[in-house]
């Protein structure tokens, strides 16, 4: 396919971060707070790896705060350790294929660095979400034990931005998901997910996605069916 005819991507905060493998370089995908477009090379050969949750900041050794909204090259953040990754990967093709030798490689790095437990645990508890009439940031501190500031202080290191932007991100990926599996008109399904009417869907869309949740999901349609 010419160049020309690739279709933009549109990715869509989701409250993770990527480690990427195209064409031979790693490149990681930091945590997003708005959309992002995206326009591949046509024939890239991609391969993704998502990271758990409050994982990505210690196996990188670096702060998600400092590579929100960013595309970094691994070479950047890590120097030769990087290219040495890189050609690994080469080194392991004829046993595993491209996608194993991805996988054998990057599981045999940084194997001893674990996630940040506490922010692990709080991705869940906002994902499944407070009680009813229960303030987010007071209910994760008696939930988790620890103080306010401190919460925002690790949730900058470990998600890049604080738990009302990540609830936010969760609640609109979780419509996304009725919407995918579920039949009904946008105002149930905007209430199932957890939004107070249609109108703050749409305000939520249009932040995280550019637009209304109908033309994201012909966007997305389209994208489908020309990629």
């Amino acid at each position: 396919m010419p160049q020309r005819d690739m279709p933009p991507i549109t990715i869509v905060p989701d409250g993770t971060i990527d480690l990427q493998w195209i064409d031979g370089t790693f490149r990681v995908a930091g945590p997003d707070k708005e959309p992002k477009i995206e326009i591949l090379e046509a024939g890239a050969t991609v391969i993704a790896l998502r990271f758990k949750p409050a994982a990505a900041a210690a196996w990188l050794g670096i702060p998600a705060s400092e590579m929100v909204g960013q595309r970094l090259p691994l070479a950047d953040l890590w120097g030769a350790k990087a290219r040495h990754l890189a050609d690994r990967v080469n080194l392991q093709l004829s046993t595993n294929g491209l996608v194993g030798a991805v996988e054998t490689v990057i599981a045999r790095a940084n194997r001893d660095l674990m996630p940040d437990r506490a922010m692990a645990m709080a991705y869940e508890l906002i994902r499944v979400g407070p009680p009813p009439e229960t303030s987010l940031l007071p209910w994760l501190a008696t939930e988790l034990g620890l103080s306010e500031r401190t919460i925002r202080r690790r949730f900058d290191e470990c998600y890049g931005y604080g738990p009302k932007t990540l609830d936010r991100i969760l609640r609109y990926q979780h419509f996304l998901e009725l919407s995918g599996r579920a039949y009904g008109s946008t105002a149930v399904l905007a209430m199932e997910a957890g939004y107070s009417d249609q109108a703050h869907l749409i305000r939520e869309s249009r932040r995280l996605t550019g637009s209304t949740p109908g033309e994201f999901e012909a966007a997305t349609e389209r994208t489908a069916s020309t990629g």
